[in-house]
């Protein structure tokens, strides 16, 4: 099973934005390197862990871009301290450590679809909503960590083919990085505002709410390689 149908988008959205990289002054390429980083967080599995994670707790509207922006700041934060010193010298992230980092992304998306799938079960977690909501913002980095390991090399690879000099491509990086967390905030709160509208939060209860977690059993298998 694949999932190559839904990450065909966002890459064929990147390479026509990498594309204009070429011959492009400094401040042209690092715009172009912010709108792939607003781009960024809206690859398929990181809506899927940030929904989950956010479905799974049941935050509202402010509590979600909270989450989001945790998320945010541990994938930047791995962008960066991994991101920097590879592109200085000119290499990427080891395949076995990639390879390895979506595995792991696979099942902590299957673990927090699972969450959601008994949060849809129980119905009653009044006593159980607080403790998962102190726990949330760390749980919400370290993912973020998790996936910015996954894609660092991605990411390296781009801005190296696209922007030959190191010193202009680190530049690049800091530009892309702080803005997908900026724009994981926005897509989170925004997933949550619309939900917990009056006219949309029944249907969410009932239906969508099982549906995402099913769903996201599946990708996180798919993503893992255990499917």
């Amino acid at each position: 099973m694949s999932l190559d149908f839904l990450f065909a988008p966002v890459e064929h959205l990147d390479e026509t934005l990498t594309h204009l990289f070429d011959g492009a002054p400094l401040p042209v390429a690092l715009l172009l390197a912010a709108l792939l980083g607003l781009r960024h967080a809206t690859d398929p599995d990181h809506l899927m862990a940030v929904t989950s994670l956010v479905a799974a707790d049941g935050a509202g509207t402010r509590a979600a871009a909270r989450l989001g922006a945790f998320w945010g700041i541990g994938h930047a934060t791995t962008l960066l301290v991994a991101g920097l010193p590879l592109i200085l010298l000119s290499s990427t992230v080891p395949e076995w450590i990639g390879s390895g980092a979506e595995t792991l992304v696979g099942i902590v998306i299957a673990v927090l679809a699972a969450r959601v799938l008994l949060r849809w079960w129980r119905r009653d977690r009044a006593h159980t909503h607080e403790a998962h909501r102190l726990r949330t913002p760390r749980q919400a980095a370290a993912i973020g960590a998790l996936h910015g390991l996954a894609g660092t090399g991605a990411v390296v690879l781009l801005l190296i083919a696209a922007i030959p000099d190191p010193v202009a491509a680190c530049a690049a990086l800091a530009a892309f990085a702080p803005l997908s967390a900026a724009s994981m905030a926005l897509c989170t709160s925004g997933f949550a505002w619309t939900l917990t509208r009056p006219a949309v939060q029944p249907l969410y209860n009932t239906f969508l709410l099982p549906l995402l977690g099913a769903g996201g059993l599946l990708f996180g298998g798919v993503y893992a390689g255990l499917l």
